[in-house]
Parts: structure tokens; sequence; C-alpha cells
């Protein structure tokens, strides 16, 4: 059976997020989820922000481990309430830690 796993991370870092994803999907052959960007053309409405963050919290409960994608030391309090929640799951956790210099 194939790992499922979540990425969690900053979207200021989406691009390496992306980049992760396609090397964990190609190199160990894992199913990747990974968070959505905000593309809309509009702030998202607080409903909204919740709703994307009870869906992300969803695809944590469906993987077997997340991905934390920290550059440069920096983990936000939304990805520390995901490392934590994956934590009560009994989760496994994986770090990337990258520099970008």
């Amino acid at each position: 059976m194939r790992k499922i796993v979540t990425i969690c991370g900053s979207l200021r870092f989406f691009d390496r997020i992306q980049e992760i994803a396609e090397l964990l999907e190609l190199e160990n052959e894992w199913i990747v989820f990974t968070p959505i960007p905000h593309t809309l053309d509009r702030k998202l409405k607080s409903h909204e922000k919740q709703l994307l963050g009870d869906i992300h919290k969803a695809k944590i409960d469906l993987s077997h481990a997340i991905f934390v994608v920290n550059i440069d030391g920096y983990i936000g309090n939304a990805v520390r309430k995901e490392i934590e929640y994956a934590k009560e799951l009994g989760k496994e956790i994986f770090f990337l830690e990258e520099s970008n210099q």
C-alpha cells in the first residue's frame, strides 16, 4: 500500500511545496495532498478560511503522515496547529528544513 502524505507549510513557499510534492510522488511513490493557494481575486471570508482549514485537517485525517516544509526555520501558527493535530492523531511527521540562502 502506498503512503498517503499531506504537505503542511506556508503558502509563501508554494512553489517549493509543489516541487516537493512531485519528488515525493515520483521518488517515493507516495500519494500527496498539498495545500491549496488562495487564487481568487478577492479576500477570503472568515467562513471560507475556516472551511479550507477544515478541509486541510480532513486531508491529514486521511493521511498516514504529514510532511512539514520548513524553510529558513519558518513555521507559522496554522502549520504549528496542523503539527499538533497530526501528533494527536498519532500520524508520522516528516520535516524538510531548508535555507533560501
